[in-house]
């Protein structure tokens, strides 16, 4: 990709942002009778680990990677919850609006490469939850996620 072309990390504001979006979020997750129950034990560093992985997978500095364990150990925390197609959907909602309240861009081009990631990284965790014993999440690398297929239809607003 073009050098001059930013990561969607460094174009939704980087870790800050990433932060304010995280912390936003659960605490909406926690009122919601949908979602709240499965984070109900959740630790008070839970939001930050999300938005090191999320960072990470929008081409930031590999953080979780090197102090959590990597997607492998995302997949392991998702084994055995049982999440529903109701959970995943509200997640994703509250996640949107979360995204909206603390001002992440909302250009159509990084909001479609957000809502790509959210809905292929939700459904891969809905799964994941399911699948219990049958999951090998050490064959499972980290995402990397960008604006598209190199050279498609999706720039940031200024690399058009």
């Amino acid at each position: 990709m073009n050098e001059d072309v930013p990561t969607l990390f460094e174009w939704a504001g980087g870790t800050e942002a990433l932060n304010r979006l995280t912390h936003t979020f659960y605490g909406k997750v926690f009122q919601d009778p949908i979602v709240g129950p499965v984070f109900k034990n959740m630790s008070s560093d839970h939001p930050a680990h999300v938005a090191a992985f999320i960072g990470e997978v929008f081409g930031g500095p590999k953080t979780y990677s090197e102090e959590h364990g990597g997607h492998r150990e995302m997949v392991m925390h998702h084994l055995g919850k049982h999440l529903s197609e109701e959970q995943r959907r509200r997640w994703i909602n509250l996640l949107a609006d979360a995204a909206d309240e603390v001002g992440l861009p909302d250009d159509p081009e990084f909001r479609s490469a957000f809502t790509a990631y959210v809905e292929w990284g939700s459904r891969l965790a809905k799964m994941n939850s399911n699948l219990g014993e049958t999951c090998d999440p050490e064959t499972e690398p980290m995402p990397a996620w960008g604006w598209g297929v190199p050279g498609g239809p999706y720039k940031p607003p200024s690399a058009k």
